[in-house]
């Protein structure tokens, strides 16, 4: 099989399947990094930052760097656009980590697993749209999809479902990612 294989009339061609795949999961990581330190940030000013949750925190937030690193040298190799909306994306993902924060921990955990579900279900999705032409790239969407459910399993076991309101906080936080990785995808 090959990328974007088999195609409707209208649908993206396979290069610019790639470069909506490279491009928005760039966007994500890096909203995923700006939540994070966001969350960090409002652990400090709680003076929480050497708590277990600031600890678990601060590695997935490793993890998400790294996967940000990973795309952002895909995007110069490949010469993709990044999207138009990432200073949207660094607003309201700095905002997103410090008011789940500052709700608790595990609001915090909470809004890890909603994100991570999410991302869990769009890295699936373009895995299944990358043919063996980008069996490279496949494999990269693959293991970060692997740490990202890793992150909402270790979220979900520092108690994510505790937290107050939990099944609305991740219905919004859930309903935001998605609207977040259509609109990147596309502007």
């Amino acid at each position: 099989m090959r990328t974007a294989d088999p195609r409707n009339p209208g649908d993206p061609d396979p290069r610019q399947t790639v470069e909506r795949v490279i491009r928005v999961d760039q966007a994500g990581e890096f909203g995923a990094v700006r939540i994070y330190e966001g969350q960090l940030a409002a652990l400090r000013w709680t003076g929480r930052s050497n708590s277990d949750a600031g600890r678990k925190i601060s590695n997935m937030a490793r993890a998400e760097r790294e996967h940000r690193a990973a795309f952002d040298k895909m995007m110069t190799q490949r010469r993709v656009r990044p999207t138009l909306l990432s200073p949207l994306w660094s607003v309201a993902g700095f905002g997103l980590g410090a008011v789940t924060a500052l709700m608790g921990d595990k609001a915090a955990m909470a809004c890890t697993v909603a994100i991570e579900e999410t991302i869990d279900e769009h890295y699936a999705s373009q895995a299944a749209q990358l043919g063996d032409d980008e069996a490279e790239l496949r494999s990269t969407v693959e293991k970060f999809r692997a740490d990202e459910i890793a992150h909402r399993d270790e979220a979900l076991a520092s108690g994510a479902e505790q937290a107050i309101g939990y099944p609305a906080l991740t219905a919004a936080i859930k309903a935001g990612s998605r609207l977040a990785i259509w609109l990147s995808t596309r502007i």
